[in-house]
């Protein structure tokens, strides 16, 4: 079968391999809220966003053993089932110190921008992205032989950046910190996984970026 990243709440999960890492991509919650389940060749897990659902979080971990569980950001319909989440797969909790405070389960490691978080033999990239929330962060999964996968929580989508309130610092701040952490570094191949919806490609969305600043959203 071949992957989309078109998922839907109560619907299946969909799967694709990267580089020897297993992605798994969900769909919980009232907010329609992704979440992530990579798998690596050492068997173990990490999971980016445990929304909401706990225990379609859980059926979809399985025996894997998820050793650490990202909060991309402090809103809450991210963190909804991280309690319940981690009370059954004792998994270590990751969050940027900026967002840690306003997630209600504390972190047990905190990372910052040109950061990175590890499990099994698999290490993430971690970009800290300042307007959607003040401590939101991206992570990129960079293997040999494919393309960059970046998750970026609520801070990069199909069609724009994430919602910054019609504040236009907020919004200034987070394209800028896009533009120049993400859209500069990153190649066109690059697949992107959002925290909501469908997923994308920079080489999408690069010829908008000058439509995104010009609207201001």
């Amino acid at each position: 079968m071949t992957y989309t990243g078109d998922v839907t709440v109560g619907g299946p999960s969909d799967t694709r391999e990267i580089g020897g890492v297993t992605l798994t991509k969900l769909a919980v919650g009232e907010m329609h809220n992704n979440a992530y389940l990579l798998v690596d060749g050492t068997g173990q897990g990490l999971l980016i966003d445990a929304a909401a659902e706990p225990e379609r979080l859980l059926a979809m971990i399985g025996d894997t053993p998820v050793v650490k569980i990202v909060t991309t950001h402090q809103h809450p319909d991210h963190w909804q089932a991280l309690a319940a989440v981690k009370a059954a797969t004792g998994a270590v909790t990751v969050a940027h110190p900026a967002d840690a405070p306003g997630i209600p389960v504390p972190t047990d490691e905190l990372v910052e921008d040109g950061g990175t978080i590890s499990f099994g033999d698999t290490v993430l990239s971690v970009t800290h992205l300042v307007g959607h929330t003040p401590g939101s962060i991206a992570l990129t999964l960079d293997v040999g032989g494919t393309a960059p996968h970046l998750f970026t929580g609520d801070c990069l989508f199909p069609g724009g950046v994430g919602n910054t309130q019609k504040d236009p610092a907020r919004f200034s701040s987070l394209y800028a910190d896009v533009v120049a952490k993400v859209f500069d570094r990153l190649p066109d191949a690059t697949w992107v996984y959002p925290g909501h919806g469908g997923d994308t490609t920079l080489g999408a969305e690069r010829p908008h970026l000058e439509e995104w600043r010009a609207r201001g959203w």
